[in-house]
């Protein structure tokens, strides 16, 4: 009779509301409502933890334990994605120290460098990490194609990284000219030069850039709107289709290990299993 006292006590609504109250949050309305998934305790909980969260849903339940091994993949895309984090808020904090005119630009880099709190440490931040952005995009699609991970059913997927690098390459060139000192002034214009000698539509492209004859305040107005929201937008809408296509394609090396299981033991893979059992 004491133990079953006890046990009444402890499942009042008084009782949880006092010494539990994390267990009556979960079970009201309120949390129930937000969180649609059974406890994560058992695989099926786990897996509708993943299916309904928003932000674990961009990563597989499971995955081989071979991805986990650092020399899988060396963590390039992950460190890519990083580096355009700090490029992002790095970028966010110089916005707020600089025109984008021809009678400002200069000399607001010039007070970002001497005057502005952090100034001189965040626009190194900003241009280390353009720098390795770069190489790491790079070395990430040399090692993509190494692994021949650019296969199918994945070609789309490598369609997109091979855009991501491209915008890297643009956010670079754009950020170049902002400045506006001789170094800046000079490269952008031998870049745009060579840019204006494409077949077809190369001089169209070249005044479209420049907004004129030469590099100009119109230059420096359209690169800073490319380079501070057209192209990081596009990054962001590429990267995350770019991060749910790895996510419903699989891993290449789960490909091979599933191709390997098949030719060993004589029987079906574990996709082929699933589709079987779809249809």
């Amino acid at each position: 009779m004491a133990g079953d006292e006890k046990r009444r006590v402890r499942d009042s609504e008084a009782f949880k509301a006092v010494f539990r109250p994390g267990e009556r949050f979960r079970e009201s309305e309120v949390y129930r409502s937000v969180v649609r998934h059974p406890r994560p305790d058992t695989p099926r909980g786990r897996a509708m933890t993943s299916f309904h969260n928003f932000f674990l849903h961009l990563y597989p339940v499971k995955v081989p334990r071979e991805v986990l091994s650092f020399r899988s993949t060396f963590r390039l895309g992950f460190i890519a994605t990083v580096l355009f984090v700090v490029l992002f808020v790095s970028g966010m904090y110089l916005m707020f120290f600089y025109v984008p005119a021809v009678r400002d630009a200069y000399f607001d880099m010039h007070e970002i460098r001497t005057s502005v709190a952090f100034g001189q440490f965040m626009r190194n931040v900003h241009r280390w990490a353009a720098h390795l952005m770069v190489v790491v995009v790079f070395l990430h699609m040399l090692r993509v194609f190494y692994s021949g991970a650019y296969k199918p059913p994945r070609q789309f997927n490598w369609v997109l990284g091979i855009g991501l690098l491209l915008l890297t390459l643009a956010l670079s060139f754009t950020g170049y000219l902002l400045p506006w000192d001789q170094l800046a002034l000079w490269a952008i214009t031998v870049g745009t030069n060579v840019a204006g000698n494409a077949p077809v539509l190369g001089a169209e492209f070249r005044e479209v850039l420049l907004g004129a004859p030469d590099v100009g305040g119109a230059a420096l107005l359209r690169f800073y709107v490319l380079h501070i929201y057209v192209l990081p937008s596009l990054v962001i809408l590429l990267l995350a289709v770019h991060i749910w296509r790895v996510r419903k394609d699989g891993f290449a090396i789960g490909d091979r290990e599933e191709v390997a299981e098949g030719e060993m033991g004589g029987g079906p893979s574990e996709k082929e299993v699933l589709a079987d059992a779809r249809s």
